[in-house]
């Protein structure tokens, strides 16, 4: 698809110094349809659910046009050719690929059976979940673990905690290793971060988020089961313990097709390329998506439908994510020149918040600001904001400004978690433990265990790494 736009903007007359305009000279209002597209998507669904389920791509449509029409206005139908061409070869359609391929092949997996009950047994369901995420996606890991997590506690009065901390560990903090794992490292990936750069230089602080993590759900765990009220009878128990079995278990062949495809245009350079409006095709690339393609279509090929229809799997959340990041990544254009133009943008006071008097970046305001953002926005667009902000250059970030890119992409990922908005699977999760029969907080009453939780683990993590 991505090949067949290409062609259609051939079409086109422009010319490649169309593409370049000056982030300084914009003013905050071109911010403004990259505000209202990140709002929307945190509000409406708990505002105006109903309006928003029928007409989420209608409002993602219009907030990028609140940005293209004035855009063209004013630099041109080149400057706008180039710009849209640029945004949906180079970032949009890698991006939504391999979360389409991620989706699909994990909604293919299907665990069936119970485990017994013990703190010992969802600690070591968690972790597996935790490690899962970095390979297979926080959304995919989630899908995979959630259902036998649940059969596992639903003969039991407590289990909301058991849901929470799943959220904090498997749809967030356990994605923080790979590309694969979040949205926000692959875009991390696109720009050129290598692909095991993260693996190395955040495991340190993932080991450590994740065992205080585990560490507090142990030790709070057994204190529920201590309880002599705690277990149902027996006889009330609604999923009694059976041997786990996995359908569908050809898709983890497919799951190392992608991350095999992933890697293969990390390390491949055969240096054959295509520029097209100032976006630089390389070989390696179509490579890759060719092979994430092919590894989603081999795996409906492959998978019983009885399978997909037990995993209550449809196409609805992965054409919602794409209809929205289409507006997020045509929106987030003018905000990213305006960070590129650091101190003399319109964004100079939060670049001089995260700037030491020493031109130094203040890591820990980058731990923070990526993470209170990702909190309460989406934390892959927040992601490219402070990767922007930092200097946008993959390889400067990695070598003399690696503390500073571990801390925005820690932020970026740990702190999904914080609120059900932050981070796709946060919702998911909730929404399959409530049809279980779990009764899930409200968003505040959320609030108030992961506050009380992950507050002062991230504020370790801070001392500990970005100090």
């Amino acid at each position: 698809m991505r090949y067949v736009i290409a062609a259609l903007f051939l079409l086109a007359p422009c010319t490649a110094a169309a593409a370049e305009f000056d982030g300084g000279q914009l003013g905050l209002g071109w911010a403004i349809p990259f505000a209202g597209v990140l709002l929307s998507i945190a509000l409406c669904p708990l505002l105006v659910p109903t309006f928003w389920h029928h007409h989420f791509g209608k409002l993602a449509a219009a907030w990028s046009l609140a940005f293209l029409l004035p855009f063209l206005l004013l630099f041109g139908v080149d400057a706008t050719a180039v710009q849209v061409a640029h945004t949906l070869i180079l970032e949009y359609i890698p991006f939504i690929l391999v979360l389409f391929a991620l989706f699909t092949i994990a909604g293919g997996i299907c665990v069936h059976g119970s485990l017994p009950c013990s703190a010992v047994t969802n600690t070591a369901l968690l972790g597996l979940g935790t490690v899962l995420a970095s390979w297979m996606g926080t959304t995919g890991a989630a899908m995979l673990m959630i259902r036998p997590v649940i059969r596992a506690n639903d003969n039991r009065k407590h289990q909301v905690h058991v849901v929470i901390f799943f959220i904090f560990l498997v749809a967030n903090a356990g994605g923080a290793l790979t590309p694969l794992g979040d949205p926000p490292l692959f875009l991390g990936f696109l720009k050129g971060v290598d692909f095991f750069w993260t693996t190395r230089h955040l495991l340190a602080p993932t080991l450590v988020l994740c065992g205080m993590l585990l560490a507090v759900f142990y030790a709070l765990d057994r204190v529920y089961l201590a309880r002599a009220d705690e277990r149902l009878p027996e006889s009330a128990d609604p999923t009694p313990p059976q041997p786990i079995l996995i359908e569908g278990k050809v898709n983890f062949v497919f799951l190392g097709l992608v991350l095999a495809g992933v890697l293969l245009s990390g390390v491949w350079k055969p240096g054959v390329s295509w520029t097209v409006l100032d976006a630089r095709i390389e070989l390696q690339n179509v490579v890759r998506d060719v092979i994430l393609v092919a590894a989603a279509l081999l795996s409906l090929a492959f998978t019983a439908k009885t399978t997909r229809e037990r995993n209550h799997f449809t196409w609805g959340p992965i054409l919602e994510v794409a209809k929205l990041f289409i507006a997020i990544f045509i929106t987030i254009v003018p905000v990213i020149a305006m960070l590129r133009a650091g101190t003399s943008g319109a964004f100079a006071p939060v670049v001089h918040l995260v700037t030491g008097a020493d031109g130094q970046p203040v890591n820990a305001w980058y731990f923070w600001l990526s993470g209170a953002l990702s909190s309460f926005l989406d934390n892959a667009p927040t992601y490219l904001v402070f990767f922007n902000m930092a200097g946008g250059d993959a390889q400067h970030l990695m070598t003399a400004m690696a503390t500073t890119l571990v801390a925005l992409s820690a932020g970026s990922v740990y702190m999904g978690a914080v609120t059900y908005i932050g981070n796709a699977p946060n919702f998911m999760v909730k929404a399959i433990a409530e049809h279980r029969n779990v009764k899930m907080p409200s968003f505040f009453g959320y609030m108030a265990w992961s506050f009380v939780i992950l507050l002062p683990a991230f504020a370790i993590i801070t001392v500990l790494f970005f100090l």
